[in-house]
């Protein structure tokens, strides 16, 4: 019991120390991790146009390499179209890079390996902000992407793990990405950014994923004889898909906290919830990392 108790102890402290601000410079750095090479893009990338647009660095990284992601193509071919696409939409963005682990799409487990190399990657970017599913959703590479990231919450500042890298000293904050399963505890919207203004940039960034957005993902839902042949009116299909959902409740109120009398002209939003297992900001840091 004692033992427990400490352990707890250690984690709150970690969580919650040293007035956490940004750093000196004022430049954030901030980490995505998705499972496929265009889960962050389709999650954060708005906000990921922001923060890059006002001089902060982001890095988006996909744990698998997405080759089992599509109806006709697969393996290392579809791999490196991926990894291409992503390179293209951190382009399109104004991210400083994506990374794509050589993971299998569809065979992720949250094993120590893997565990690892996320520490690695949140480690060398020196991350202030780590964003993640939860770790309840409909795929499997979802789900452990979210374990994989909370495993490694409070393992980044220890030493001894991943050794050959070097600790960080102070915990990040770590947030997920909106999702809309209900199950067992649904989304809450901590912190609402609106989108509107980098929405053209989103879209054309998810333009890059050809494999997905036009193949793929439309062959999963059954609407790809949907799909417009010309690259213009792809665009255009694709930006009606892609925007404009109604905002639940919860969402529409983390606008009207983060925006007033703006929020009810808000249409497009990409909303995130802390994780407790990271650094707790109170609000005006979290205001400072998400400075919109």
């Amino acid at each position: 019991m004692r033992q427990a108790w400490l352990w707890g102890s250690m984690a709150i402290l970690a969580g919650a120390s040293a007035l956490a601000q940004a750093p000196a410079s004022g430049t954030l750095r901030i980490i995505a991790f998705g499972a496929h090479p265009d889960d962050c893009d389709q999650k954060a990338g708005g906000t990921a146009a922001k923060w890059a647009a006002l001089g902060h660095q982001v890095k988006f990284v996909a744990v698998t390499n997405g080759d089992a992601g599509h109806q006709t193509e697969g393996g290392g071919a579809l791999a490196r179209r991926r990894r291409a696409e992503a390179a293209e939409a951190a382009r399109r963005f104004g991210i400083v890079e994506y990374d794509t682990l050589d993971n299998h799409d569809g065979q992720l487990v949250p094993s120590v390996d893997v565990r690892e190399q996320v520490i690695r990657k949140i480690r060398q970017w020196r991350a202030d902000i780590v964003l993640a599913p939860r770790p309840n959703d409909y795929h499997p590479d979802h789900r452990y992407t979210g374990v994989l990231i909370q495993d490694a919450a409070y393992m980044v500042v220890v030493p001894n793990i991943a050794p050959d890298t070097p600790p960080l000293r102070k915990n990040p904050v770590f947030l997920y990405f909106q999702d809309g399963f209900q199950r067992p505890n649904p989304f809450r919207p901590d912190v609402a950014v609106a989108i509107d203004d980098v929405l053209d940039k989103k879209i054309h960034a998810l333009d890059a994923h050809t494999s997905q957005m036009y193949e793929w993902l439309p062959w999963v839902a059954g609407n790809l004889e949907e799909v417009p042949k010309d690259p213009a009116a792809r665009v255009e299909w694709l930006r009606k898909t892609r925007s404009g959902s109604p905002l639940s409740d919860a969402v529409r109120e983390a606008v009207r906290k983060r925006y007033g009398a703006k929020a009810d002209a808000v249409r497009n939003v990409e909303a995130f919830e802390l994780c407790e297992y990271g650094r707790r900001p109170a609000e005006d840091e979290l205001n400072r990392l998400f400075p919109f």
